[in-house]
């Protein structure tokens, strides 16, 4: 949306788009996809804990495709645009709680932050690949070139996305043996997955949780959860600026061109996408080998990713030139892929059986973030002055060393009490009779810790 809105102004000054847009309207554009985004942040976080998350997600992206197609049809039409981008928010916003609600089968404890980094420094590549392809698309087919773009491939990305990806491993048709059991060991009950050949007797298997066995309570009196809500919420703003008008900024303090924006503006995302794994695999690193328990990793690299980054940004409000500016905007956002490693993953640290709607709760408060800086930045930068960024930039940053002084203080590593088995649950447990189904077939568990033998899904008996 920035290389658009960009590519918008371009075309104004040369009178030659269809349509002239105020700021305020632009604003209310670029606003639009949050307020349906945080609508269903919630919801989605209780469907993906109630339905197969995987499937919840392939939809999501299928649909906010197709959705895409519908913005060159609608361009000379303010209200039709804010509709559609409305629409894109209400299905994207069950994204995050959903690929929580897929990590919550398939990412081991002492894995969650190399799989769950791997998986969000999608995001930043997303950004990284769209800030050079459109302008290419922008520059030498037309205006509208991206969206038809991207809306091919997300079909695409769709279908192979139902054929590859399975909501647990138990269902999966080619995982190995050794790897299931590794998996659904290390994961205990806190997956509450029911259909299994390799869980032992003292496993326990729990209901998923619903809109009234949540327990909403707990999550508004943890302190805990508030960390990584106010973590959320400071992330995101600092996203969502650099997202929307990071392109604007050079343009109007360093007078850079669109094609410049393009490739200059990949740099730092670039790195977000090598860092966010990387840090991942050092946090995981750090637990595994003892040296730092969950709860001192989770603190270091947030706080120490949200300090570095706002530091960085204050440098970047007192650049004289563009090469200043660039350099350390990319090093501020490189040192914030860490931060991915704390908050963002904490939520399967501390309740890892409502991760998917904590996460839900989290994200839809970085939402309100991403709806806000579109207004904030039109109120302080009015006349597009390097001086009136600055303000803007400066503040950002004194947003993150707020959100340090809090995460640092509240945050935890540690399974949070509200979030274990109800006795009631232990009660029905106890009920039951230690057989469980597979798909057809049932499996006696008994004493024995792993079933020697069962039928996968092509009819295949493995041992």
């Amino acid at each position: 949306m920035g290389m658009v809105n960009s590519e918008i102004e371009d075309k104004d000054r040369n009178s030659t788009n269809r349509t002239t847009m105020s700021r305020s309207t632009i604003s209310a554009i670029e606003s639009a996809i949050f307020w349906g985004y945080f609508i269903t942040q919630i919801p989605g976080g209780l469907i993906a804990a109630a339905s197969p998350a995987n499937k919840l997600f392939g939809a999501a992206i299928g649909s906010s495709c197709i959705l895409n197609l519908f913005v060159p049809v609608l361009y000379d039409n303010p209200t039709g645009l804010i509709i559609v981008k409305v629409l894109q928010g209400l299905v994207e916003g069950v994204t995050y709680p959903a690929c929580h609600g897929i990590m919550r089968y398939w990412a081991p404890p002492l894995e969650r932050s190399r799989l769950a980094t791997i998986a969000f420094s999608g995001c930043y590549a997303g950004v990284m690949f769209s800030m050079m392809v459109c302008g290419i698309l922008m520059k030498n087919i037309s205006l509208f070139a991206p969206f038809y773009f991207y809306s091919v491939i997300g079909v695409v990305w769709y279908i192979c996305w139902l054929w590859l990806v399975f909501e647990k491993p138990s269902l999966h048709t080619c995982i190995e043996p050794k790897e299931l059991i590794m998996i659904e060991k290390s994961l205990g009950a806190i997956t509450n997955v029911h259909s299994s050949p390799f869980i032992g007797s003292s496993q326990q298997h729990y209901t998923n949780p619903t809109l009234s066995s949540t327990p909403w309570k707990a999550f508004f009196t943890s302190l805990p959860c508030y960390a990584i809500f106010v973590a959320n919420f400071c992330r995101s703003w600092n996203f969502y600026l650099l997202v929307l008008f990071q392109a604007s900024y050079f343009k109007e303090a360093f007078g850079t061109t669109t094609a410049e924006n393009a490739s200059l503006g990949a740099l730092p995302h670039f790195l977000m996408t090598l860092v966010v794994p990387a840090g991942g695999i050092m946090a995981d690193r750090l637990r595994k080998k003892g040296i730092l328990n969950t709860t001192q990793v989770r603190k270091l690299f947030n706080c120490g990713g949200f300090g570095l980054e706002a530091t960085f940004f204050i440098a970047m409000a007192y650049s004289h030139t563009t090469l200043q500016g660039m350099t350390a905007l990319t090093i501020g956002v490189a040192f914030s892929g860490f931060a991915i490693s704390g908050f963002n993953v904490n939520h399967l640290d501390i309740a890892p059986r409502y991760a998917s709607i904590l996460m839900g709760l989290s994200n839809g408060i970085g939402t309100v973030a991403g709806a806000i800086v579109p207004i904030i930045k039109n109120s302080v930068v009015v006349n597009g002055t390097k001086e009136q960024w600055r303000i803007l930039i400066i503040l950002s940053a004194f947003i993150h060393y707020a959100g340090i002084i809090f995460y640092g203080i509240f945050a935890s590593g540690e399974l949070q009490p509200w979030a274990d088995p109800t006795a009631e649950e232990e009660k029905q447990w106890n009920q039951m009779n230690e057989t469980v189904p597979v798909n057809k077939y049932t499996v006696s568990l008994g004493n024995i810790p792993y079933v020697q033998t069962y039928e996968n899904h092509f009819g295949t008996k493995v041992s």
